[in-house]
């Protein structure tokens, strides 16, 4: 393992990037910004006043076998961030090194942060660590999305070949909410069968927090059932421990996107009381 561990870092591309918003007076602002190697951010926005909209960037475009990359991002008492990307993340054929994509989100009291990056896009032959934390103190607020695609559908291309290892885990003041893994292989009988992905090469997960007062998970399935018959695909809502869960399975990336987006729309209004502000980014 030392061995394969020392290669990876031989060949690999490290990069990494801290981000911290502060709160000065009625504003969000990126307070820290550090970068290491092949991660940006571009300046903030505020196409809404108490909102901080952040891009990710990722100028290679892609991910190949032994590149690391870590996102560290930290949301002071009372702020309010929103945080995007502007393409999917793609995560080349590897002949054996794994890629790692880790991020690190962390919401203090009182706080609000929205993470919204595009679809992780698995190439056939990738291999990829994915992970991401959300730590939240009391009364924070979150809402975010982790999309993966399979191969490249719009080509005709499956994922038949790589490994992928997922994590996503949710905890607040030190107790876990949420703590999922998934690893599969291509191939793998899980991505065929009716008690897996069912063949279909998008999987999704949008997790948030429950808003306080109201019934809004009621509202989030009334939104599901109409969408169904457009949208298609298989989904599931669930409320536990004041978390809000719902998970997708579906042939298209956009397809969840625009669900997942309405969903948004609905948890914005009840969580904060104001409409939603999709990023200018996501129309280009």
């Amino acid at each position: 393992m030392r061995d394969e561990t020392r290669k990876e870092e031989a060949t690999g591309w490290r990069g990494e990037l801290s981000l911290g918003f502060v709160r000065e007076g009625e504003r969000t602002v990126l307070k820290q910004r550090r970068f290491f190697g092949p991660l940006r951010v571009q300046r903030p926005f505020y196409p809404e006043p108490e909102v901080c909209h952040v891009y990710l960037l990722h100028p290679p475009g892609g991910v190949a076998g032994g590149d690391r990359n870590a996102i560290a991002v930290t949301a002071a008492p009372g702020t309010r961030a929103l945080l995007t990307t502007p393409g999917a993340t793609r995560f080349y054929r590897s002949a054996g090194p794994r890629a790692s994509w880790r991020q690190s989100l962390v919401a203090a009291a009182g706080s609000s942060l929205e993470w919204f990056p595009q679809e992780n896009l698995l190439f056939n032959g990738a291999m990829a660590d994915l992970e991401t934390r959300v730590e939240l103190g009391a009364g924070a607020s979150y809402i975010g999305w982790e999309i993966l695609c399979l191969g490249r559908p719009a080509r005709g291309e499956r994922y038949r070949q790589g490994r992928c290892a997922f994590s996503y885990e949710v905890w607040r003041e030190g107790q876990p909410l949420l703590v999922e893994r998934l690893a599969f292989g291509g191939g793998d009988p899980v991505l065929q069968a009716p008690w897996g992905m069912r063949g279909l090469p998008v999987w999704a997960a949008l997790v948030a927090t429950a808003p306080t007062g109201g019934d809004c998970l009621a509202r989030l399935r009334e939104a599901l059932e109409g969408q169904a018959g457009e949208l298609g695909g298989l989904w599931g809502l669930t409320l536990v421990d004041g978390l809000l869960v719902c998970r997708c399975l579906g042939a298209s990336v956009e397809q969840i996107k625009r669900r997942f987006t309405a969903l948004w729309g609905i948890w914005r209004q009840q969580a904060a009381g104001r409409a939603s502000c999709p990023p200018r980014i996501w129309q280009t």
